[in-house]
């Protein structure tokens, strides 16, 4: 242990030093890359078709280039699916990570070339682990086991040598020995496809291991985390895991679960809390320093990134800024340009810089998920801050939630729903809807001027569900699993009536 150790203790000082450059040169970092992407891919058809040889410049890329989502590209991963190659990325592309995202049912197959999984993938997670040993020196994680929960997905060939699963499981099934050795549980686990018997399995195994660190999303380690205390009898993680030390989390704000994980775990102040910020597209972010809340945004992935002012979502070839553009608290829509062949794509999340020198970023929503029915511009991130503040408040605390407008009814104002799944619910609701409401108008002035003496938005509807719902409901839709979320905002009704009708189906 001592020898491996020492190995990690060369990498993390070398690795170190390789961010602090690209913290100290960040344009100098994006322009090479986006110098190397275009260059790289200039033969390809996407390179032929868009000019990627003759561009000179960022802005004549901008120009040719539409910003796209996933249907811009939905013909040519099909081709590529199919056996064709060489269309958006040179090297040729046999892994697709399935992703649905939270805006549709129908699935997305995104490529995932060996560049994009071993130089920001699999350097992403290299990377969390070099600033978890960084900021902690002492920390003995390698004594031990890392529990690791992503989703679940069988591998569906697409065409001789190439096939699909979940992010997670493409990153597991080609993950070099040396990795997995500090890994549970092993890979026939780790990809059941069915959730549930993979939970009762994930138990089996790791109740008696020496768990130094877990992973997944919050929402999705709760449920585990319940059943490993259901099995043991016993009342806190850390009496069935004495030397757990880390928690590394994302996919959702972890705002509103902090209380439940201490709370479930018995933290005496020995776990520590760290975010990633990764998607099926890339790997974007991560939580450097466990005492900030915000994450470091990784420059030299093989990653080009654009801001687009959301003013200028819908535009084919929208405005967009650079690093030395960017403005502290306002949010953007995030578009990549990446060595899996993915050219201005708009992946569907926003996010605002809270740092400039470094970069460091925090993710505020979803570009389809928020609330503007009635011109109060609710986004995720004013609901997920709104909420924390009123669990403090009411000593309350939240497992899922979604939300969507209460449609106005002739001279009747509109409103929003909420429904709402407790792990510990407040003793009195109509006073959390109270303060609710308030913290909403102090964190959202459009809110607040909507709800100026209920002219345009009447007071808040809170409903509390039965416990298990959210579950019930994903199961229901087949989203069931780690990579799986509940979607928070919506503009329409359709997905808080289909979770309703759970309710009704008892």
């Amino acid at each position: 242990m001592a020898i491996i150790n020492s190995i990690f203790g060369w990498f993390i000082k070398k690795r170190i030093h390789q961010i602090e450059l690209f913290m100290k040169y960040p344009h100098d970092v994006q322009q090479d890359w986006f110098s190397e992407l275009t260059d790289t891919a200039k033969n390809t058809e996407w390179g032929k078709r868009y000019g990627f040889g003759e561009l000179g410049n960022l802005d004549a890329f901008k120009a040719r280039v539409p910003v796209q989502e996933y249907d811009g590209f939905k013909a040519d991963i099909e081709r590529i699916v199919h056996g064709e190659q060489n269309i958006l990325w040179p090297s040729d592309i046999t892994m697709f990570a399935k992703s649905s995202g939270t805006t549709s049912d129908k699935s997305k197959f995104i490529p995932v070339s060996t560049e994009s999984l071993e130089d920001c993938h699999y350097k992403g997670g290299k990377d969390l682990m070099s600033f978890y040993y960084n900021e902690f020196e002492d920390s003995r994680l390698l004594e031990g086991r890392a529990l690791v929960m992503g989703g679940s997905s069988d591998f569906v060939p697409l065409n001789e040598g190439s096939y699909t699963g979940d992010l997670s499981a493409i990153i597991i099934r080609n993950l070099p020995f040396w990795a997995s050795l500090h890994r549970t549980p092993d890979i026939s686990i780790a990809l059941n496809p069915s959730w549930e018997e993979k939970i009762e399995q994930i138990v089996d195994v790791t109740v008696d291991q020496n768990i130094t660190n877990i992973s997944g999303v919050p929402s999705w380690m709760l449920v585990l985390l319940k059943r490993v205390l259901e099995r043991t009898g016993k009342s806190k993680i850390i009496e069935v895991w004495p030397n757990l030390e880390w928690y590394v989390h994302g996919g959702v704000n972890f705002s509103p679960y902090r209380a439940s994980f201490k709370d479930l775990i018995g933290d005496n102040g020995q776990v520590n809390y760290s975010e990633t910020y990764n998607a099926s597209e890339g790997f974007f972010g991560i939580q450097d320093d466990t005492k900030r809340d915000d994450l470091l945004l990784m420059l030299d992935y093989g990653i080009f990134y654009e801001f687009m002012p959301l003013a200028e979502l819908g535009k084919e070839f929208p405005k967009t800024l650079q690093l030395d553009e960017v403005e502290i608290g306002v949010n953007y829509a995030l578009i990549i340009s990446t060595t899996g062949g993915l050219w201005r794509y708009l992946i569907g999340d926003t996010i605002k810089f809270t740092c400039l020198d470094p970069f460091r970023i925090k993710v505020s929503g979803r570009t389809k998920h928020f609330i503007n029915v009635f011109g109060e511009e609710l986004i995720v991130d004013n609901a997920d801050e709104a909420l924390r503040q009123v669990c403090e408040k009411t000593r309350s605390s939240i497992k899922e939630y979604s939300a969507a407008p209460i449609f106005m009814d002739g001279t009747k104002a509109g409103g929003h729903e909420w429904v709402i799944e407790f792990i510990d619910p407040p003793s009195d609701i109509e006073y959390f809807t109270e303060v609710f409401d308030n913290a909403l108008k102090s964190i959202n002035s459009d809110y607040e001027a909507k709800r100026y003496h209920d002219a345009v938005l009447c007071m808040p509807k809170v409903r509390q569900l039965p416990p298990g719902t959210f579950y019930k409901w994903m199961q229901k839709r087949g989203k069931l699993g780690g990579q799986n979320k509940v979607p928070r905002l919506s503009n329409s009704r359709d997905y808080i009536n289909s979770i309703m009708e759970v309710v009704d189906e008892g």
